[in-house]
């Protein structure tokens, strides 16, 4: 095809997809049906993992939970089979152990068939300062926090590409798209995990496997426990997230086929007003924003992974 013509092309695709995009402004897009998917969740014993599995399982899908926590698991399973799961099954596994995915996932596809929904959702933060976070946590967030993901996807996404029928969830953070003072192995293994999951996402397209979705969710601090002792400094701008309307919110991007799930809508225009602003700018904006004091009341849990 000449220049001009796929000139022409991309202008007419562009105004068409602007218009289908103000049209469901008014008209929702339908939500698929997952009844009867295999849906696996990493980081399932507790958080948003949980709750992700409570409201996937009302909608008649086959739970499989990952997570190092087993006693959470058992919770989780209880409440899912409670919320409308067809079947629960659950595995200790530690994501941040290549070996042991790769195991664990070989045991998922004899004893349950292949996953066609892939939640990577366990995470976990240091809360210190790079030049106060040890080595062996700087490496442990980004085993936990990245490449499980390559792991997961090289284990699950052979079947779905086979079947161009599948889909990716990829739970990252705004701290994926924004740096944040204090956590800078926190911010690189969630940048990564979007870079990643945007890129694989590319692939599945340009190889005609379409069928193979992806959402790329980044939300801002949840108050699931993991980011305790955290102030936000503008509440109504920047809220502590609610946990439940959080997994409501990436049901509903998964059941739609939303690539991108930010949170809070305010998020959309911060990160694309970094991308714009001028460097010393985007740096003021990010002190109006508390994004230099975030972690300094920062506590956690004693149990951090997600």
């Amino acid at each position: 095809m000449n220049f001009l013509l796929e000139t022409i092309q991309v202008l007419l695709l562009s105004i068409w997809y602007n218009v289908e995009s103000f049209i469901h402004l008014f008209i929702p897009i339908k939500k698929k049906n997952i009844a009867g998917e295999v849906v696996l969740i990493s980081g399932s014993g507790s958080g948003i993992g949980r709750l992700m599995a409570q409201e996937f399982a009302a909608l008649g899908t086959v739970l499989v939970l990952w997570d190092i926590n087993q006693e959470g698991m058992k919770e989780t399973a209880r409440l899912a089979k409670q919320s409308g799961a067809s079947r629960v099954h659950y595995y200790l596994c530690d994501c941040s152990d290549k070996n042991e995915v790769y195991r664990v996932a070989d045991q998922v596809k004899r004893e349950v068939g292949d996953v066609s929904i892939l939640v990577n959702n366990a995470g976990i933060v240091t809360g210190k300062k790079f030049m106060d976070a040890p080595d062996s946590l700087i490496e442990k967030t980004v085993e936990v926090n990245t490449m499980a993901h390559f792991w997961t996807y090289k284990a699950f996404l052979p079947a779905m590409i086979a079947n161009n029928h599948g889909h990716l969830v990829s739970i990252a953070s705004s701290a994926g798209l924004i740096g944040v003072n204090g956590l800078a192995d926190y911010c690189a293994s969630k940048f990564a995990a979007v870079g990643f999951a945007e890129s694989v996402g590319l692939e599945l397209v340009a190889t005609g496997k379409d069928g193979v979705k992806t959402t790329i969710v980044c939300p801002y601090f949840i108050n699931t426990g993991m980011f305790d002792g955290c102030q936000t400094k503008w509440p109504r701008l920047l809220p502590i997230l609610d946990p439940d309307y959080v997994a409501k919110k990436i049901i509903h991007a998964v059941l739609t086929d939303q690539v991108y799930l930010l949170l809070p809508k305010s998020m959309y225009l911060i990160a694309a007003l970094k991308n714009i602003l001028p460097m010393k700018l985007g740096i003021l904006l990010g002190q109006y924003l508390g994004a230099f004091n975030l972690m300094d009341t920062f506590k956690g849990r004693s149990r951090k992974q997600d």
